[in-house]
């Protein structure tokens, strides 16, 4: 080994992207290049869907404010975990460790682990159906599982690699899709004069349109630590987790509830196709769903590494690719959606935890991974588990903002429980 050569150790941690340890401040990204990374993942069909649920409900300035709202209460979430990760380096499952304990923080990494995995699976299926769909080619046979196969594993090559692939798929890929959306947006508003809005059905409360717009993207929210850990300062990762989950997301929430206004769908492809720019639509589609997979599958070699303890990332996304692929073929996708939004409302309430344990017990400066943590840190445990059942039930009784109860009832009570439970040593 050479005077400046790196320990092999170290070098192989750094080659799989730090997935049990800090990242060093020698491997932090400037604040262009992590914006670009967020927004790519903040640019997804789902947020799409979400404003053309919430569009035929209300009046086009009630829209506005319910998109300015609720996107600002999940870029103020998204900002806070932002600013932990840059300040530790640690990602959302490491962060758990302190406040679940050595063996409590695994169920973090199975429950985010495997909502993306099966979202990964679903989105698969749903992107190779709408372009058949396109070509006029019936969804199923030999058509169907060749393109599922290609897509499923052509989505995780970014992730497999790291930050600087995904790094540069974003640079292409977001002021692409930007630019698309920009041009259907205008076609969008030179239709409007002449389009037959009709009138709001009033059909979903203002609560429930914040949960829609909150919810949609809350649980990924909580995972973009992975790239905000990245960060060389805490400003900017604060700056760029806003500029994605405030901006980008605002956005597409916006075009969702305006096409749907405007052309009666949600679906910005067949809006596009509408407005004589399928080529566009098409490519849309593609960016948008890749550069949103990517990091999913990314997300879920993060949480299998941490609850395997292994560095060996690279193999938790084939493996994961792999088990997506086998649940999009056997066709239980379509078992998962039910599933994966009730594991997206139980999720936020783990962030509200960790910023408490992060800037109340530990005064905003996390100990070393390498200290002696407890088995179970019983404090977050509890909290964890009355925080998602209020979150759980609240949400589908139209109480407030399901996750966002989950979250404050979480921080509240883990801010008197660590006070309180005695803090064992494994």
């Amino acid at each position: 080994m050479t005077l400046f050569s790196k320990p092999p150790a170290i070098e192989k941690s750094a080659s799989e992207d730090y997935p049990l340890s800090a990242v060093p401040l020698s491997d932090r990204k400037p604040f262009w290049s992590l914006s670009l990374l967020l927004m790519g993942f903040a640019l997804t069909s789902t947020t799409l869907f979400a404003g053309g649920a919430i569009g035929p409900s209300f009046s086009f300035p009630q829209i506005i404010a319910i998109i300015l709202i609720g996107n600002l209460i999940l870029g103020g979430y998204c900002a806070a975990l932002g600013y932990i990760a840059a300040k530790s380096g640690l990602s959302t499952v490491l962060m758990a460790r302190f406040s679940f304990g050595n063996v409590g923080s695994r169920w973090v990494d199975f429950i985010l682990g495997f909502t993306q995995i099966g979202w990964y699976a679903f989105t698969t299926a749903v992107i190779v159906q709408v372009l058949l769909e396109l070509m006029g080619v019936p969804s199923t046979g030999l058509p169907y599982i060749l393109l599922v196969f290609f897509f499923n594993y052509a989505f995780c090559a970014t992730a497999y690699i790291g930050y600087r692939a995904i790094d540069w798929l974003s640079r292409l890929a977001v002021p692409a899709m930007l630019i698309l959306v920009a041009v259907s947006l205008a076609l969008a508003f030179r239709d409007y004069g002449g389009a037959t809005i009709p009138q709001p059905t009033g059909e979903l409360s203002m609560s429930a349109a914040l949960a829609v717009v909150i919810g949609t993207f809350i649980s990924g929210g909580t995972q973009a630590t992975n790239w905000s850990r990245f960060a060389d300062t805490g400003k900017n990762a604060v700056v760029s987790t806003l500029s994605a989950f405030m901006l980008v997301n605002g956005i597409l929430v916006f075009a969702g509830a305006f096409c749907t206004l405007v052309y009666g769908s949600e679906d910005l492809i067949k809006a596009m196709a509408t407005q004589g720019i399928l080529a566009g639509g098409v490519i849309l589609l593609v960016l948008n769903v890749w550069t949103t997979q990517d990091n999913t599958i990314y997300a879920f070699s993060v949480a299998g590494a941490n609850m395997f303890r292994t560095h060996k990332r690279h193999a938790f996304v084939l493996g994961g690719a792999t088990l997506a692929l086998i649940l999009t073929l056997s066709g239980i996708y379509d078992l998962l959606p039910t599933y994966l939004i009730f594991l997206g409302t139980v999720i936020p309430p783990v962030g509200g935890i960790i910023m408490v344990d992060f800037w109340l017990r530990h005064l905003g400066r996390f100990p070393r991974l390498s200290a002696r943590i407890p088995a179970f840190n019983w404090a977050g445990v509890i909290a964890y588990v009355i925080s998602s059942v209020i979150a759980y039930t609240t949400g589908n009784a139209g109480i407030g903002i399901g996750p966002v109860n989950g979250i404050v009832t979480a921080a509240i009570l883990y801010a008197i429980l660590y006070r309180v439970i005695p803090q064992p040593i494994r």
